[in-house]
Order: C-alpha cells, then structure tokens, then sequence
C-alpha cells in the first residue's frame, strides 16, 4: 500500500541544541505504528514537524504523498492529531469545539452535527457537551482533542501520549475506536512510554534516542518474542541505583 508517512533527512535545531538529528521514517499505510523513546529524545518534535506545525531545517515529510513543508496546509487535510495537552479553547463547550473545528475545516453542517453526536456519544461526553473545556479533566480534553481530530475523517491519525489520564474503560473505547479507524484503511501513529500498550497495538515500532532513530522494526523483531520494555531499556541504555544509593529510605525512625 506504500507510505502513509515518509520522512528523510528530517533535522531540527534549537539553538545550539540538534533536537531531531537526521530521522527517517516509512510508516506504511493502514499500519498502527509506534513511536518510543527517553524524554527528550526528539519524538514529539519530529511528531510536530510530520503535523505541519514546526518547520525542520532540512530534510523532507510526506504524509500520503503529499509534501508537508513548505506548505504544510494541504497535508493537514489528511491528518489528525492529538497532543499530550490537546490545545483547545476553553471557553467553548465541547459541541462548539467540534462545530468550530468542522467550519474551519470547511465540513458541510449536517456532517459536522451527525458526526459530531456521534463521537460524543461514543467516548462518552453528550452529558457534558455543553460545559466549557476549562471545566474538564484532562482526561475528557484528550477526548475532545480526539474528537476533534477524528471529525473530518483523515487518512493519517497521529497521537502524542494518547492514553495517558484515560481511566480502563475510556482506554478500551479509545482502542477500539483506532482499531475501526485502521480497519476503514486508515493509518494510526502514537508516541508512547507505556510500551505494554505499543507491544499490543502496534505492527511496527521506531525507536528514537538522540534524535535519532537507533531501532526500528515489528514488535517481535525488536522485543525478540520478549518484553518490549526489556529490548527498550537495553537498546537505549538503562540506569540503575548503585549500592547504598537512598539508604535513608529504610532506616527507622529516630
């Protein structure tokens, strides 16, 4: 099916700071695609150059065949994207926020509210849709922010951190939810820590460390029919306490 996503050369700095160092990626089309690595590690840069919202110094992104930069409008239609901290507007209830992010995307109205109803039907916020977003955990603006990603039907659906703050029941809906979006031959991508969840979703996995992918391949490829945790901590170097490190800790009481 080919690429959905194919990055080459993609560079970023900061400064003196190189964040992203030379990251290639072929995400293939209809695949559910980890993304892992240490904080710090350049994942959510390179998430936010491959989503049109940061520029890179060089290299070069396609989502869908269709270059991102320098005019990363006309791939935006084809993605959606879901931050850590989903940037929405508080002041607006949940309904307005879809009916706003439907006219921006210039839906048709009966589209925008039949589907809209449905997404907040199924992750669970119609008894809530008319309450401001300031007023909601950060677990009901994840699903928001994915509502809102979701609305317009992209081909691509990018999630930084997805299931964080999410409680089992809101995380089983969230799955299923991504598994039917793959099913309908659409690709999802998630940047994640928790790798048990990556060990179970995904097909393929990056590994990112330095700003550069040091791992890349299926789940049992690089978990070796092991823990994907375990391949992780020894692909990027682990830590441990050494001897006698907060020994405090277990002494007792004066």
């Amino acid at each position: 099916m080919g690429a959905a996503i194919r990055a080459t050369g993609v560079v970023k700095k900061f400064g003196e700071v190189t964040s992203v160092d030379g990251v290639d990626l072929s995400i293939p089309a209809g695949s559910f695609y980890g993304i892992a690595g240490p904080n710090g590690a350049g994942k959510t840069t390179t998430i936010r150059m491959i989503t049109g919202l940061l520029e890179p110094d060089a290299g070069r992104i396609e989502v869908d065949g269709i270059s991102v930069w320098p005019n990363p409008r006309r791939a935006k239609s084809v993605l959606g994207y879901v931050a850590d901290n989903p940037p929405l507007f508080g002041r607006l209830a949940a309904r307005e926020m879809l009916d706003y992010a439907g006219m921006l995307r210039g839906m048709a109205a009966q589209d925008i509210r039949t589907r809209g109803d449905e997404l907040l039907r199924v992750l669970d916020l119609e008894a809530d849709a008319g309450r401001p977003i300031a007023d909601f955990s950060l677990g009901m603006t994840k699903r928001v922010g994915l509502a809102v990603a979701m609305l317009h039907a992209p081909r691509v659906l990018i999630l930084d951190e997805p299931f964080g703050a999410l409680d089992p029941v809101n995380t089983q809906v969230m799955e299923q939810m991504l598994q039917r979006f793959r099913e309908g031959g659409g690709t999802v991508v998630f940047s994640s820590h928790v790798l048990d969840v990556v060990q179970k979703l995904c097909d393929r996995v990056a590994i990112i460390a330095r700003g550069a992918v040091v791992a890349e391949g299926t789940v049992a490829e690089l978990s070796h029919g092991g823990s994907l945790q375990d391949a992780f901590v020894d692909i990027v170097g682990g830590r441990e306490l050494a001897e006698g490190d907060l020994s405090w800790l277990s002494s007792s009481p004066a």
